[in-house]
């Protein structure tokens, strides 16, 4: 008797719990797309097709101000989290095993395990307990805790890229005298290319997204787009929010769908 391989998809209700779920995900995306181009400001009551509200937004200076600040801010946050956590998976995978290793492995994921509120009231006391003995109070709080947070997101993809390389051709290097930096130069980082790439994205959408890191760490005139949203949101809800959301919902579209497709390169 032929034995039947297990697959999900014959399980009763299957179909219903999936349909469900996708709506649950994306329904409330959906129409928050629709209203961003609503002709009146109400968000229940359709009053026909506009784009005045984008029109709007790309004439807000300040909406323009904050998404620049984000935009630069995600940038720098993640390209210094992904050299640092290039070095760190680099340290974990192509090193023997060493007392702390499981530890180090634990620290480097810890604000994945973390509540993100608990991170930001840690970051809030350590950075408030910097400007009173500094004095200072710029954008160098916001990178710093900003790269923190994104450096676990950017070392996963790191280090499973790592750790799925065929060790052939860097032993092979190693095998035709080749240095440990001449080896590591013109093998392993051409192979972990997309990995780094992979892991940049990643911690860009992340530092991208984030609102309550920001919240907790920045000073006056240090908005972020999120956090300008959700300012804006607290008095009142306008199809100018909704053309926001939606054009920040499609830059994240864009990083997240280079992010796999690059996930998904072999070789």
């Amino acid at each position: 008797m032929a034995k039947h391989e297990f697959d999900v998809r014959r399980l009763p209700g299957f179909g219903v719990v999936a349909i469900f779920t996708l709506i649950l995900l994306y329904l409330p995306i959906v129409v928050l797309v629709i209203f961003s181009f609503n002709e009146a400001p109400s968000q229940s009551t359709w009053g026909g097709f506009t784009l005045q509200w984008y029109v709007a937004a790309f004439n807000n200076a300040q909406v323009i101000d904050v998404s620049i600040r984000s935009l630069w801010l995600a940038l720098v946050a993640a390209a210094i989290a992904t050299l640092l956590a290039t070095l760190a998976a680099l340290g974990t995978t192509r090193v023997g095993r060493f007392p702390g290793q499981t530890m180090i492995y634990a620290l480097i994921n810890q604000p994945l395990m973390v509540p993100e509120i608990v991170t930001g009231i840690a970051l809030l006391i350590f950075v408030a307990f910097l400007k009173v003995q500094t004095g200072y109070a710029g954008m160098g709080y916001l990178v710093m805790a900003h790269t923190a947070f994104c450096i676990p997101f950017a070392y996963l993809p790191i280090r499973a890229r790592l750790e799925t390389m065929d060790l052939t051709l860097e032993r092979a290097a190693a095998d035709l005298y080749a240095t440990p930096v001449k080896a590591f130069t013109y093998v392993t980082l051409p192979l972990l290319v997309p990995g780094i790439m992979a892991g940049f994205m990643l911690g860009f959408v992340i530092s991208l997204d984030t609102v309550v890191i920001t919240e907790f760490v920045k000073s006056a005139g240090q908005d972020t787009l999120p956090t300008y949203m959700l300012g804006q949101l607290r008095r009142t809800v306008t199809p100018e929010m909704n053309a926001i959301a939606t054009l920040f919902l499609g830059l994240s579209l864009v990083v997240v769908s280079l992010f796999f497709l690059i996930t998904r390169k072999r070789g």
